[in-house]
């Protein structure tokens, strides 16, 4: 019996690996400009849910005061009260890889590296960003995203976020 050579097309390989396999995920955030006089910087929380939205399936990132004295910082992430009820307040802060400062106006990107969400199944998700400000509003956009799949989605803020865009590549 003749053995036939084993010919893979881009599909099967990606069958083969998994449909989520080697895939990383980039989110571009716009913080506004907003000019007052007692302006602060805003806590941003990033997270991954599934649609029907009941629970956090996993917190992409994490921007708030962490140079408060005595980390005084952590007290006001409950202010991100979307985040803070779906799976903030379980979390220790600060978190290597996912937490950090916050940051200045202005187009802000996160990186997540293909390692970091390799337990993610393939799927429809929503991309949540929410933000909330010393002095200012709180607001939350969400933008849905298939996860499996190279694919870009964006959704837009109107008072303490601008534009949030979600980039899944291979």
């Amino acid at each position: 019996m003749r053995k036939l050579p084993l010919v893979l097309t881009a599909a099967g390989a990606a069958a083969v690996a998994g449909p989520a396999a080697a895939q990383s995920l980039t989110v571009a955030v716009d913080i506004p400009q907003i000019r007052t006089a007692g302006y602060h910087r805003p806590y941003v929380a990033i997270w991954i849910e599934r649609p029907e939205g009941q629970v956090a399936v996993q917190t992409l990132s994490v921007w708030y005061d962490v140079a408060l004295p005595g980390g005084e910082g952590k007290d006001w992430l409950k202010e991100m009260q979307t985040w803070w009820r779906k799976g903030g307040r379980s979390m220790t802060m600060p978190a290597d890889g996912v937490s950090g400062a916050t940051r200045a106006p202005g187009r802000q990107t996160v990186n997540i590296p293909a390692a970091r969400l390799r337990n993610l199944p393939a799927g429809q998700y929503n991309l949540v960003v929410e933000a909330s400000r010393e002095q200012g509003g709180r607001e939350v956009v969400r933008v849905p995203f298939r996860w499996g799949a190279p694919n870009t989605a964006s959704g837009t803020g109107s008072s303490e976020l601008g534009a949030v865009r979600v980039s899944v590549a291979r």
